[in-house]
């Protein structure tokens, strides 16, 4: 069912497609291995001028009224409703996510639009009584021209998620999109126009790290917000520093999932999997390092491989396939590489790690299951971004978490439990910035998401989000004569 047309897509600049001067780029279907989309990236040069464009918008946007830039969003959220299963099907093609999956991320952008746009018109400073007749007030202003790195495994969102508070609150964007994944950007930023943002104010560039580099570094780029590795995150956070920009970073992540014995398994089975098959288990805050009581560790073992072995794998672009491919097979290889690791140190596969039957071309692998490791084995400490999950049993609350925070990422974690009390206070314990009771990996815009340690600085969404998005500016009103002592 996969499409076998290769699309050429440019960059969006200034409201026009943008023909890229650098490297020829051809991305592969994760299915099927042929080429489906091509592009050039943009030089430093076109860089420069996508940053200019969104200097020159910026001003005319920020002085709109925000119930005007508010209207504007939503009507981009209703563009972007309207074509959801187009969208869909450029987020399938992309990631080589099934394309079942895709209706939920197109709601989470959907989502931030309107929640951003309601924020808007209401969001601002305080009003302070100093020493009277005196007194103060603080404002929430707009940075200027942003800049948004996004990550592969979710474009669409990605976009959303950085560009839907920057432009609420009166900024101007450049957004470059992964080179691997440039299709949804590109197309919202075509909705955003025909929604009524002004050319400029939101302008998508094409390529990789040096393209990236050339964005962060530019003068006149007031803040950075950045998704993916930790290693790419470290390189932009010290670009940052060296320009004193502001910075959000949402980095990599070894989650850990904690399953108590009067849990409801078959709830605890529906996390653990939702927490590391979705998106083909390539998912920052995916909760590989599953640890379960050991009463109801053969249980629950039991039931995730019985449960796994059903799923259907398959075409992404088949509306019946569960789990796709890994996006490209560089990245296959580095998954079948932490499969082989965890079984030569000694550890357990007790399902998957191979081919699936039938599916001879693309970057196709059965989710892998392991027993019998230890936390200082590779596949337990390292972030491998498949589908490679771990069951860890344990004894006690105080070793569970314990264990959970012996990790330099701090993203996510999940814990699943009757006890009410046991659940707030284990999550309380935890050094994560997102967690979850009875469920895992739900993000509503409503909530902040981040997380703690070497998995990132700030916060998107939430009200946190929209802090992030403004620059405070305090001001003092002196209501009587200035008190000067100088004659």
């Amino acid at each position: 069912m996969t499409s076998t047309a290769v699309r050429h897509v440019k960059a969006f600049v200034h409201g026009k497609t943008v023909e890229g001067r650098g490297r020829l780029r051809s991305l592969l279907s994760a299915h099927s291995g042929v080429p489906i989309t091509q592009f050039h990236d943009v030089d430093e040069a076109q860089v420069k001028a996508a940053v200019e464009s969104s200097a020159a918008a910026q001003p005319a946007w920020a002085a709109l009224a925000p119930a005007t830039r508010a209207d504007i969003l939503r009507k981009a959220a209703h563009l972007v409703s309207k074509h959801s299963a187009e969208l869909q099907k450029l987020e399938s093609l992309d990631t080589g996510r099934v394309i079942a999956e895709m209706e939920g991320d197109i709601a989470s952008a959907i989502d931030c639009l309107n929640h951003f746009a309601g924020m808007a018109p209401t969001f601002g400073g305080q009003m302070l009584d100093v020493q009277s007749p005196n007194w103060g007030y603080t404002r929430r202003e707009p940075f200027g021209v942003t800049a948004g790195i996004g990550a592969w495994n979710y474009p669409l969102q990605s976009a959303a998620w950085k560009s839907a508070p920057a432009l609420a609150f009166g900024n101007s964007m450049v957004f470059k999109p992964s080179e691997e994944t440039p299709l949804s950007a590109l197309r919202l930023a075509q909705l955003y126009v025909d929604a009524g943002v002004p050319p400029g104010v939101f302008n998508v560039v094409l390529g990789a790290g040096d393209v990236g580099t050339a964005l962060v570094d530019h003068e006149a780029v007031r803040k950075v917000s950045f998704t993916g590795s930790v290693a790419t995150g470290r390189r932009v956070y010290a670009a940052c520093a060296n320009g004193l920009k502001p910075a959000t970073m949402e980095l990599g992540g070894k989650s850990a999932l904690l399953v108590f014995a009067d849990a409801d398994l078959h709830e605890a089975v529906s996390g653990a999997m939702l927490g590391n098959w979705f998106s083909n288990g390539q998912v920052c805050s995916n909760g590989t390092r599953v640890f379960v009581e050991r009463s109801v560790h053969d249980a629950f073992v039991e039931q995730l491989v019985e449960r796994t072995m059903r799923l259907n794998v398959g075409d992404p672009l088949d509306f019946t396939s569960e789990i796709g491919p890994m996006i490209h097979a560089a990245h296959l290889d580095k998954v079948q590489g932490y499969v082989q690791a965890g079984q030569l140190e000694g550890a357990t596969l007790v399902y998957g790690g191979t081919r699936p039957a039938g599916l001879e071309t693309g970057n196709y692998i059965l989710p892998a299951i392991f027993t019998g490791a230890t936390d200082d084995m590779r596949i337990v400490k390292e972030e491998i971004f498949g589908m490679v999950m771990t069951i860890l049993p344990f004894d006690s609350e105080v070793e569970a978490v314990t264990r959970a925070n012996a990790s330099p990422f701090g993203l996510s974690a999940g814990v699943f439990t009757n006890d009410l009390k046991r659940a707030h206070r284990v999550v309380a314990n935890l050094h994560v910035g997102t967690s979850w009771i009875n469920t895992y990996n739900i993000a509503p815009v409503e909530l902040p998401w981040g997380g703690y340690k070497a998995s990132g600085i700030g916060r998107e969404n939430g009200l946190a989000g929209a802090h992030a998005w403004t620059q405070l500016k305090s001001v003092y009103v002196e209501m009587d004569k200035v008190p000067c002592p100088y004659a």
